[in-house]
């Protein structure tokens, strides 16, 4: 017969009176089944370790310009109360395309205001822009709903310089700007994943990515959903206050950085 905790218990009731809710807002590396081919995105190990509800909104394949063309920001705007967190990852699809616009490619550079002319497969001219103005747009759009943005840095790839990852890409301090400018809380998911990695050494999170450089296993997936949990409580967001005690165990196996 499963045995069930007075205190899950209780976190479970509280979760459901309160009615909060984390809504995470990503691409594969957040997603349900990630990449495909066995691989699973961090978002569906990140419950386990919080007392309310976690509904991942993360898709494959977006950044933070087409999640954001494609309605996905209007709906998760539309859909949350007052009270509720939501995470925003992007970075990993966001980068240049080349001559040809892949629909997901924003403007190059950390401003709110910068804008490019691109060309798309069927000829058409249209204008993109930034990182920071897609980012900042949801962040103020949520906010004025009332709920709880927070900025999150993309994660890293499986690429080594010497024993440490390799160093982060552009969209990793796009990620921190934005959350400054938005006064919104910011978690450098990168750096605590990194950090993780370096812990654990090269030869064993090689076995993490079993299709390619950027989509981890379910195993990988639970230590990237760790670190984001160390980042936040060391952070000081206000979802920090909803750390169950498996995250809580988390957070003092690991450290600040």
């Amino acid at each position: 017969m499963r045995s069930f905790s007075l205190a899950g218990i209780c976190a479970a009731l509280a979760a459901l009176v309160s009615g909060q809710n984390v809504y995470l807002a990503g691409d594969s590396t957040m997603a349900r089944n990630g990449g495909g081919s066995g691989s699973d995105g961090w978002g569906q190990y990140l419950g386990q370790y919080l007392s309310i509800p976690v509904v991942n909104s993360a898709i494959a394949g977006r950044s933070s310009r087409s999640y954001t063309e494609q309605g996905r920001f209007d709906t998760l705007i539309n859909t949350v109360k007052p009270g509720d967190f939501v995470v925003l990852e992007f970075g990993h699809n966001d980068g240049l395309s080349g001559a040809t616009d892949n629909g997901r490619q924003v403007a190059f550079g950390p401003d709110y205001g910068t804008t490019a002319t691109v060309t798309t497969s069927s000829g058409t001219s249209i204008v993109i822009h930034t990182f920071s103005y897609y980012i900042q747009n949801a962040v103020n759009a949520l906010k004025a709903k009332g709920a709880i943005p927070i900025v999150s840095s993309q994660t890293p790839s499986n690429y080594w310089t010497g024993n440490a990852i390799s160093a982060p890409p552009r969209f990793v301090e796009y990620a921190r700007l934005s959350a400054s400018r938005t006064g919104v809380t910011y978690v450098n998911h990168f750096a605590y994943v990194a950090d993780s990695y370096g812990a654990l050494g090269q030869s064993t999170v090689n076995t993490y990515f079993p299709v390619d450089n950027t989509h981890t296993s379910p195993t990988g997936a639970n230590v990237v959903a760790q670190a984001f949990v160390r980042g936040l409580t060391c952070g000081g967001s206000a979802l920090a206050s909803k750390v169950n005690a498996a995250g809580k165990a988390v957070y003092r196996a690991g450290q600040c950085i």
